[in-house]
């Protein structure tokens, strides 16, 4: 359940090893504010269950800056009401710059059973913007082992990171079959 063409490519990255086709659903239902990705993936799939009895995945991303333990599952808003020379300032004065990125996905199988996923990536705070010219919180993120920012690579090299919970639900998916 996404448009997102990133979430679309990971999970194809790991569902075509399964020969398993991907689509997009095209069904709309408000993301709910809740603390935690799995939270919002889970009331995704369950809306989605209710109205299509198919399997369907939702994956939601939270990113967090630890020492704040913050924005999670509401970084969309926050990041809406503070650009990238704020959160600047608000990285100097922290004690550390590391974060982590939460991918929480809830999968509803054939018959109705809910799987849910998780797992942290750990990243860095930069402080100063690279890659693309977007006012986005990402020019200055980059994984904990990288010396490149999200935004300075193309998205395929990302994959691997990604697709971890897609590469478990394709798993499961076939072992059913």
């Amino acid at each position: 359940m996404t448009r997102n063409q990133g979430k679309i490519l990971a999970a194809n990255s790991a569902f075509s090893k399964y020969a398993i086709e991907v689509r997009s659903l095209d069904f709309d239902i408000p993301e709910i504010q809740a603390d935690t990705s799995i939270e919002i993936a889970r009331y995704a799939v369950e809306k989605a269950w209710e109205k299509f009895h198919e399997p369907v995945i939702r994956e939601d991303h939270s990113l967090f800056i630890d020492e704040l333990g913050m924005p999670g599952p509401y970084m969309a808003y926050i990041e809406k009401h503070i650009d990238l020379d704020h959160l600047i300032k608000i990285l100097k004065i922290l004690d550390s710059r590391k974060g982590h990125w939460n991918v929480g996905t809830a999968f509803m199988d054939k018959v109705g059973k809910l799987h849910e996923f998780s797992f942290d990536v750990p990243i860095v705070f930069e402080l100063e913007p690279k890659g693309k010219e977007i006012n986005s919180w990402i020019r200055l993120v980059r994984f904990e082992n990288e010396t490149r920012v999200l935004t300075e690579y193309p998205e395929e090299e990302r994959l691997h990171v990604w697709n971890v919970n897609y590469e478990k639900i394709a798993k499961l998916i076939s072992e059913q079959d």
